[in-house]
């Protein structure tokens, strides 16, 4: 019995600890000096926990190029407004956010605006990022 107990308390801190880590500050991967403004069409968008994902396609003097943007938890930015629908493969957004610190073609997505100039706000509260609005 107490060996069951134990291995259920190990494995409950282990899922925990997993957690914990997967959620991230936001300074601990992306630069608030490294404001970003893209304008790009959506290819794909990952409605997963801990945070979704919106995937673009930037067209520039040098070609395509592919940006992960990520953004708040999919509950929170469905009270938010976003649905299936606004996001849908083929749209052109809008993406203000912030440059990831390696420099690789990911940002944490502040505010998405869509084609007919509803912004939405994007990012994930308590983060730490430059205008998070904090819980309300």
């Amino acid at each position: 019995m107490r060996k069951t107990v134990f291995i259920l308390a190990v494995a409950t801190l282990l899922a925990v600890s997993a957690q914990a880590l997967a959620h991230h500050a936001f300074s601990a991967e992306f630069d608030a000096n490294k404001p970003v403004k893209l304008r790009g069409t959506i290819t794909k968008m990952d409605w997963i926990n801990p945070h979704a994902w919106l995937h673009i396609e930037v067209k520039g003097a040098s070609g395509v190029a592919k940006w992960e943007i990520e953004l708040g938890p999919p509950n929170a930015l469905i009270k938010r407004g976003w649905t299936k629908t606004s996001v849908a493969i083929g749209t052109e957004v809008l993406v203000d956010g912030y440059q990831a610190k390696d420099g690789a073609l990911r940002a944490n997505g502040r505010d998405v605006m869509l084609p007919d100039g509803r912004k939405f706000f994007a990012g994930d509260v308590g983060t730490g990022a430059p205008g998070d609005p904090g819980e309300k």
